[in-house]
C-alpha cells in the first residue's frame, strides 16, 4: 500500500529558516519542498481556482512519483454548499486531469454551518467522475451518522480524519484510501502548536492499522505556524521509518 506524508500548502513566509534557507526566493520554494516530501495539499485552489495552464505548470515542475492533493473551490463548498455542482465539477475535473500522473485526491471541505443533507451529498458524489478520488471534510457535527458513512462508502469517498481545535477526531475509514488532516494540537486555536512525540507515535499506530487493512494513506499537517507542520511531518516520517 502507499503511504504519503506532507503539509497543507508550501508557500509560507514563516517557514524561512525551517524549510527554506534565508534568501531563497519564493519562486524556488516548491522546488525545495519536493526535495523533502512526496506529496502536498494545494490549498490556494480553495480561494481562487487556478487556470488549467497552472495545473499543467505544476505537473511539469513536480518530480515523478510526487502527488498533489487539490482542495475544492469555495465557490462550490461555501457559496453553493454543494448545490447544483455540475458546473464546478466539470471545471475542477478539467484542472485535476491537467496534473497528469501527479494528481491526487480532491479535498472537499464543507462549510461549518452546513448541516447533514444526505441527498445533497449523494448527488454531489454521483456527479463527480468516478476516476477522481474524493475526500470530504465535515465541519458540522450532524454529519457524524452511519447513513452518511454508507453514502461515502458507496462512492469510495474518504471521510477526512482530522485533529484540531473544536474538531471531532473520528477514526473512520470509508474508502480504499484514508485522508488525514492534522490542524494542530492546540485546543484553543487552529493551525497552532506542535504535536508531541507521543502524539506522533499514536498517529503512527493508527496509520499502520489502516495500512494493514490494505488502504492507501495520505497525511497532511496543517499546523503551519512557526514551521511546526514541516517538523511534525519530518518526525512522523521518521517514526514510520519512511
Amino acid at each position: 500500500m502507499t503511504l504519503r506524508i506532507g503539509t497543507s500548502g508550501w508557500s509560507y513566509n514563516h517557514w524561512r529558516g525551517v524549510l527554506y534557507e534565508p534568501g531563497l526566493p519564493s519562486t524556488r520554494w516548491l522546488q525545495r519542498y519536493v526535495a523533502e516530501f512526496d506529496t502536498v495539499e494545494l490549498n490556494g485552489s480553495f480561494y481562487r481556482w487556478p487556470r488549467d495552464a497552472q495545473f499543467e505548470n505544476w505537473r511539469d515542475q513536480l518530480p515523478p512519483g510526487f502527488v498533489m492533493a487539490v482542495k475544492a473551490a469555495r465557490g462550490l463548498t461555501h457559496a453553493r454548499r454543494l448545490r447544483s455542482p455540475e458546473e464546478w465539477v466539470e471545471r475542477m475535473a478539467r484542472g485535476w486531469r491537467a496534473l497528469g500522473d501527479r494528481k491526487g485526491p480532491l479535498l472537499v471541505q464543507l462549510h461549518p454551518a452546513l448541516e447533514r443533507d444526505d441527498g445533497r451529498l449523494d448527488h454531489f458524489l454521483a456527479t463527480m467522475p468516478a476516476e477522481i478520488p474524493v475526500a470530504v471534510e465535515f465541519r458540522h457535527a450532524s454529519w457524524d451518522h452511519p447513513q452518511v458513512y454508507e453514502i461515502l462508502e458507496k462512492y469510495d469517498a474518504a471521510y477526512v480524519v482530522m485533529s484540531g481545535a473544536g474538531l471531532p477526531c473520528i477514526l473512520r475509514a470509508t474508502a480504499s484510501f484514508v485522508y488525514v488532516r492534522l490542524h494542530g494540537p492546540d485546543q484553543h486555536a487552529m493551525y497552532g502548536g506542535s504535536y508531541s512525540s507521543n502524539d506522533l507515535r499514536w498517529w503512527a499506530d493508527r496509520i499502520t492499522e489502516w495500512d494493514g487493512q490494505g488502504r492507501d494513506v495520505v497525511v497532511y499537517f496543517n499546523n503551519d505556524l512557526g514551521g511546526n507542520a514541516v517538523r511534525n511531518a519530518w518526525d512522523l516520517r521518521a517514526v514510520l521509518d519512511l
